[in-house]
């Protein structure tokens, strides 16, 4: 493989004003829940990542502007099982996280082949659903990065 995956990622919590956060179920691992996330590719940055994954992953048309970048990243360890996408040696990923409000819970298009199912959740409960621990917390950080009081 020559076109390796870059150790670049965007996370991305898609909610509604009252705080329900979209999650979806990864193909590969019935039962994992997680928000929108997907790789950087080259040239491109990191608020067009994340709006592309949006569309890819969920079908929302969102441009960068929609999104908010919390300039907050995590660094973690890439699952053996995934690390062959990655240039030989590569072994850690730095995420980064944005979040996107749309109006109501709505329903999406789910990426065949890499999620199976979809579901707005109230946060606290979507926190307690992902199997993702950078996930949970950015969901947790929620009400205080958009200024909603905690339900």
């Amino acid at each position: 493989m020559t076109d390796f995956k870059r150790p670049v990622s965007v996370l991305v919590v898609i909610h509604t004003p009252d705080l329900q956060v979209l999650l979806l179920e990864r193909a590969a691992h019935a039962g994992y829940w997680q928000s929108v996330t997907g790789s950087q590719e080259a040239g491109e940055t990191l608020p067009a990542t994340a709006a592309r994954e949006v569309a890819e992953e969920t079908g929302i048309t969102a441009v960068a502007g929609d999104l908010q970048d919390w300039q907050v990243t995590h660094s973690y360890e890439i699952f053996a099982e995934w690390r062959h996408r990655y240039a030989p040696g590569v072994r850690v990923n730095t995420e980064h996280v944005f979040s996107l409000q749309v109006p109501t819970a709505q329903p999406v298009t789910i990426a065949c082949g890499e999620h199976l199912n979809s579901c707005w959740l109230p946060w606290r409960e979507a926190a307690a659903k992902c199997f993702s621990w950078s996930n949970r917390d950015a969901i947790l950080m929620l009400p205080e990065r958009i200024g909603a009081r905690r339900r």
